[in-house]
């Protein structure tokens, strides 16, 4: 029943290179450039699928559709890197030797001292529609760009009063402040509870350190979580301030929990108030080269709910942010993310 790697490739009599600089007028609009999914392995998917799209003014797209069963978003970066180089005939001899690992085994559940809780887990109610909302209203891509002063001007205003510039990252105050942005355009009950789930890179917080090229899935879900009343008027330096401990207190015993949780009680994230972020801006897929040159977009196929921090080639410190809104709530959330002092 089951597939190998599938490689394809096709043309478009429409899609041109300028398409990609700005976010696409449906959710699905780029969805061909990759043609065949890679959710279901167990139903007979394939693991991994590559397609070649040639663009109407002579360039090209390269989609892939790595299944999570195989790697994570690091894993897959690697792979990524290393298919580059081979398609460039570029791989060194010590690139050739170097192991390449996939044991399951290193991420073994143990037992954990003391009950540990898993916010991103619990069920809140939904006193709003939120469901329905997100199924039933048409979503609407953005795309808006942050540039190193933009980002630096965003810290200075989660900044409280003595406190330094170096105390949060980039990360934090930028995805504290796309969360209050996207919060606050929704209208949402003040007592509705929300969440922020957003993946964290667990290769050096567990004991020992996974080993380097371990290429599986190695990572959590962090977990800020507030009400709408609080994220919307307490200001960007209180949502910051939930997303630092979110990300510290991943250590060793809460990831074997985390695993504990999954592998025995199936465990899995409510999308209750959710908003899901994933960050690429670090992964280095803007330096990839396939034999075509350097993209000039990295982003994902399909510009769905979930809200995406991507690189932006040649603006090594610019982030590109990529998230769908409903339909009602577009025009206020662009207004809201590109006005930090509203």
């Amino acid at each position: 029943r089951g597939q190998g790697a599938l490689f394809l490739e096709a043309i478009s009599d429409h899609l041109t290179c300028l398409d990609f600089q700005k976010a696409p007028r449906h959710v699905n609009s780029w969805r061909k450039l990759l043609s065949l999914n890679v959710i279901d392995v167990l139903a007979g998917a394939p693991p991994l699928v590559v397609q070649l799209t040639w663009l109407r003014d002579g360039g090209a797209t390269l989609a892939v559709g790595v299944n999570h069963c195989v790697s994570d978003g690091i894993g897959s970066a690697e792979f990524l890197t290393l298919f580059a180089e081979l398609s460039r005939d570029s791989l060194s001899q010590t690139e050739l030797k170097r192991k390449h690992l996939w044991d399951g085994q290193l991420l073994n559940p143990s037992p954990v001292r003391d009950s540990l809780s898993h916010p991103d887990f619990n069920q809140v109610p939904d006193l709003c529609g939120f469901v329905n909302r997100f199924n039933a209203e048409r979503l609407v891509p953005t795309s808006v760009v942050f540039e190193r002063q933009k980002l630096t001007e965003l810290k200075k205003l989660a900044s409280r009063l003595g406190e330094s510039n170096s105390k949060h990252t980039s990360f934090e105050v930028l995805s504290a402040h796309v969360w209050r942005s996207w919060a606050r355009s929704l209208n949402l009950p003040s007592n509705q509870i929300l969440k922020l789930l957003f993946s964290i890179n667990i290769r050096d917080r567990v004991k020992p350190s996974l080993p380097s090229g371990f290429y599986g899935n190695a990572f959590v879900v962090g977990c800020a979580q507030t009400t709408v009343k609080d994220l919307t008027e307490k200001g960007l330096s209180h949502a910051k301030m939930l997303v630092k401990p979110a990300k510290e207190r991943v250590g060793d015993d809460y990831v074997r929990s985390v695993v504990e949780a999954v592998s025995k009680a199936k465990a899995s994230p409510d999308s209750v108030g959710v908003l899901i972020l994933s960050q690429w801006s670090r992964l280095g897929l803007e330096r990839l080269d396939f034999g075509l040159g350097k993209p000039i977009h990295v982003g994902s196929v399909c510009c769905d709910r979930y809200c995406l921090l991507l690189p932006v080639p040649e603006r090594s410190d610019a982030v590109k942010v990529m998230v769908a809104v409903p339909s009602s709530a577009v025009d206020s959330y662009e207004n809201l993310v590109l006005s930090p002092n509203a």
